[in-house]
């Protein structure tokens, strides 16, 4: 199984938790970042992401089982949505199902993060304005890393925020 996968379909949480369930497990956190209406002051119409699926499924992976390692837990997914998402769609979902909450807690905060910083992820925002933008791209200015197919503009002007929450 892998823990961490990227979705072109639309998240659904419930079958994702029954996943981690388990009756070792006493506590059980998820994080849920949707699409928001505005960044950096612009009104976003929708979204799109792209990922550089091999290397960020293996990135991904490595992250969850950093989290695993340094909370003590064993069942951890997360799932990162790509493709065109609308309005209050789930841009990524994070659940961790450990012995007891506060593991739990940490683990969920710790992958989110890390996801956010390590994950190769290319989000495209389409302002109501008529215009859209590229954001996260600092990966695409680092020539020589890894080659990757992500054609666009490069474009910097609307900051670099996210989309999870």
């Amino acid at each position: 199984m892998n823990r961490f996968r990227f979705s072109p379909a639309p998240i659904d949480g419930a079958p994702l938790r029954a996943e981690i369930q388990h009756h070792s497990c006493g506590g059980y956190a998820s994080f849920e970042g949707w699409v928001r209406d505005h960044n950096e002051g612009q009104q976003v119409r929708h979204l799109e992401y792209e990922a550089f699926e091999q290397l960020g499924v293996a990135e991904g992976e490595k992250i969850i089982a950093e989290a695993c390692a340094r909370y003590g837990v064993e069942r951890a997914l997360c799932v990162h949505r790509i493709g065109d998402l609308a309005l209050g769609e789930v841009a990524v979902w994070v659940g961790v199902a450990a012995a007891h909450r506060d593991e739990a807690f940490k683990a969920c905060r710790y992958i989110i993060d890390e996801v956010k910083h390590r994950v190769p992820i290319w989000k495209k925002e389409h302002y109501v304005s008529g215009d859209s933008g590229w954001v996260n791209c600092e990966r695409c200015a680092q020539p020589g890393e890894h080659e990757h197919t992500h054609e666009h503009g490069h474009h910097h002007g609307h900051g670099h925020g996210h989309a999870h929450g």
